[in-house]
């Protein structure tokens, strides 16, 4: 889960090899690095010698990389609110760069009555304007915290950080359970996948009043189901930071309502299961990785949620 923000400011130079690729790849130099953040991957704002300012991203090389940076170009041109792609994915010293617009400004949402409402409407928008999957390179695997038909051992995906392996590690049996059940619940989906958006957190989104000013973190672009996708988002947008947090199970059904309507056309019952159930996983999975680091507030509210959660999800 990317953390792209606009709040740092350093004047550490990037690596050589990376404005080596600026150069190459603008003509120009890197003058100033403006900010540095990023959690699973690196991001700078830069400032090249020509006076253009650009947004660096680097990351280890992952097959799917190219599928993700087409499909925020297709999203750019349709007019949705994301930076255009410029350059990349290119492997540059070991890590794959790309460069992006830089679209500074715009604020966190509140959280408020009227939130749900605006992400889930938000993120419909986006499916419906995503290119379908055939039309762009493979997106697989998904992020681990989508991905409950990992092809691993165990029932744990791999994290992207953190343990090597949390299916190694002792964690709550009950938690295990329950990723279990929706695991095998997420199992039967038949629905047609869509291409979407599986890390729509509140930290990867700003806006500008009640308007969406800009989406970032494209690396999250995935394929799920409509219901699967939405259901992760449900669950998890109220994130501001890389520590997990989770929508009330009432903010939850507000947004899988608010999307329902926004795509005209309410969901079955199956799609209301499912996307209880790939909410329950999400949750399930940044429990688990918060508990073998040492955490346990997320848990600890699971808990007192899970069996409504389940109800919601179960057949």
């Amino acid at each position: 889960m990317t953390v792209t923000g606009f709040a740092t400011t350093t004047t550490a130079r990037p690596a050589a090899s990376v404005t080596a690729w600026c150069e190459d790849v603008f003509g120009s130099p890197v003058a100033a690095v403006l900010f540095r953040g990023g959690n699973l991957s690196l991001v700078l704002g830069v400032r090249l010698g020509d006076g253009q300012k650009i947004v660096l991203k680097a990351r280890p090389a992952a097959p799917r990389q190219a599928g993700c940076v087409e499909v925020q170009r297709r999203l750019w041109s349709a007019g949705y609110p994301c930076p255009r792609p410029l350059a990349g994915p290119d492997e540059v010293g070991g890590q794959v760069l790309t460069a992006e617009t830089w679209m500074p400004g715009g604020r966190l949402l509140a959280r408020d009555a009227s939130a749900p409402g605006r992400f889930a409407t938000a993120l419909a928008r986006l499916v419906r304007l995503a290119p379908a999957a055939s039309e762009v390179p493979p997106l697989d695997p998904p992020p681990p915290w989508a991905a409950w038909d990992h092809g691993g051992p165990g029932l744990w995906p791999v994290p992207l950080s953190g343990p090597a392996d949390l299916n190694a590690v002792a964690g709550p049996q009950w938690l295990d359970d329950v990723a279990a059940q929706v695991r095998a619940r997420l199992a039967v989906d038949r629905a047609v996948p869509v291409v979407g958006h599986v890390d729509f957190e509140s930290q990867n989104l700003r806006w500008q009043g009640s308007r969406l000013h800009c989406v970032h973190d494209w690396d999250s672009a995935a394929i799920r189901s409509e219901a699967a996708m939405a259901g992760l988002a449900a669950a998890t947008f109220p994130a501001v930071s890389r520590l997990p947090a989770a929508a009330s199970p009432a903010e939850g059904e507000r947004f899988l309502l608010a999307y329902a309507a926004a795509r005209g056309r309410a969901w079955s019952t199956d799609e209301w299961q499912v996307a209880w159930a790939a909410g329950l996983w999400a949750l399930a999975y940044n429990a688990r990785v918060e508990g073998a680091e040492g955490g346990g507030q997320l848990t600890a509210r699971l808990a007192g949620e899970v069996r409504h959660r389940l109800r919601m999800a179960a057949p």
